[in-house]
Formats: C-alpha cells, sequence, structure tokens
C-alpha cells in the first residue's frame, strides 16, 4: 500500500500538461511586446521620413502631401500594415531656416493574437521634427493653406 502513495511515476508529465497553456501564454505575450516595439521603432522612422521629405518641400501643400506619401511608403515598405494612418504636419515654421514637424499616427491590428485575450487594435504614434535649409527658396503661399 505504502508503494502506491509514494509512487511518483507519470508526474513530470502530469505538471507539463498543467504548464503548457502557461507557457504558451508567456510566449505568446512576449511575441506580442516585441511586435509594438518592433511596430513602434518602424513609425519612428517612418516620422523621420516625412518630416525630412515635408522640410525639402517647396510650398506647404506638396510638404502635406509628400509627408503622407513618404510616411504611407515607409510603412508598407517595414510591413507595418495600418487600419488607419494619419499624418499632421505642423508648417507654422515653414520658412528658410524654420522647422517642420510631423505626427504619424498609426492604429494597428493585433487580431492575429487572439488567444492572447488583446483588444483587436492598439493606436501607436511618433512624431520628429526636420529643419528648413535656410538658404533655399519657397514658393508663394497664395491659399492661406
Amino acid at each position: 500500500m505504502r508503494s502506491l502513495r509514494d509512487d511518483e511515476r507519470g508526474s513530470a508529465t502530469a505538471e507539463l500538461v498543467l504548464l503548457t497553456p502557461v507557457l504558451i501564454m508567456m510566449l505568446l505575450f512576449i511575441i506580442f511586446c516585441g511586435r509594438l516595439a518592433d511596430a513602434n521603432l518602424r513609425l519612428e522612422d517612418a516620422a523621420h521620413q516625412a518630416a525630412r521629405a515635408a522640410s525639402l518641400a517647396r510650398s506647404m501643400a506638396n510638404a502635406r502631401n509628400d509627408a503622407h506619401a513618404t510616411a504611407s511608403a515607409a510603412l508598407a515598405n517595414a510591413g507595418i500594415t495600418c487600419l488607419s494612418l494619419a499624418v499632421t504636419v505642423h508648417t507654422a515654421g515653414f520658412r528658410p531656416g524654420g522647422i517642420v514637424s510631423v505626427e504619424v499616427t498609426c492604429t494597428v491590428g493585433l487580431s492575429d493574437l487572439a488567444l492572447l485575450g488583446m483588444p483587436g487594435s492598439t493606436q501607436l504614434s511618433a512624431s520628429f521634427s526636420s529643419p528648413v535649409d535656410t538658404y533655399r527658396g519657397t514658393t508663394a503661399n497664395v491659399g492661406g493653406a
């Protein structure tokens, strides 16, 4: 009778069966954190590229268009798919020697991590400022944009 009570055969298997879901959840959480960190870094790079493109434009309208196109292309090349993308260009300092700032906001879907119980999406944001060259000209602002 005592040998049956002290027998520990199969206990490692039972422990592994009980711990497997916890280990899988930890792995998914690590993947989630890594993907968010990677997406945030790529979004900051896209904001940097968009601000640089806006600072090279010759008019405010072109600065806004160039910034949006550059941010979209940078995110697409990085493999980041935004459910919604907003690119805000602050052109108050759009003059030679001034500063142009760009804010990029991207809503990233998390549906492929449904086992972790994460929400459907999260919003990431990054901004960057770039100086406008002091010795270059701009076109006249006729429309008052």
